[in-house]
């Protein structure tokens, strides 16, 4: 009789497995998760037709309903013309496409401001944001 214990090899736990499943994971939540572009100014868009044709990120200057005017999120301090003059001025790349989100309330005068003020600080590539119908 043998009564001798066979040498049995150490146990390991292989990770492998687990390492693809956790992968796995991270490609699911990342192909499935929705990015959505969320504004803390809340401003309704004016109605029109079109197509967007940019391809870099503009430089996005905000007129709310009271004519107040925001920079990339940032608000400008003052609501007057030089104010506004100052920030587009601080702004090195001149050749970025300014994109206006003007209110659809918002006085036209704003806008003309931005239009102005902009063309003179050497932006070539102005538009404005709308909403399709």
């Amino acid at each position: 009789m043998n009564f001798r214990q066979k040498k049995r090899e150490p146990l390991e736990l292989s990770l492998t497995p687990m390492i693809d499943v956790v992968f796995l994971l991270l490609i699911f939540f990342m192909v499935t998760t929705t990015f959505s572009k969320e504004s803390m100014i809340k401003i309704q868009l004016p109605q029109a037709d079109g197509v967007e044709r940019t391809k870099e990120k503009p430089l996005v200057l905000t007129i709310d309903q009271a004519g107040l005017y925001f920079l990339d999120g940032q608000a400008i301090v003052g609501k007057t013309t030089v104010a506004l003059e100052k920030a587009l001025d601080a702004v090195s790349n001149k050749q970025q496409a300014l994109l206006i989100n003007a209110d659809a309330r918002a006085p036209i005068q704003s806008a003309i401001s931005v239009l102005d003020i902009a063309s003179k600080k050497g932006f070539q590539n102005i538009t404005f944001a709308t909403q399709k119908d």
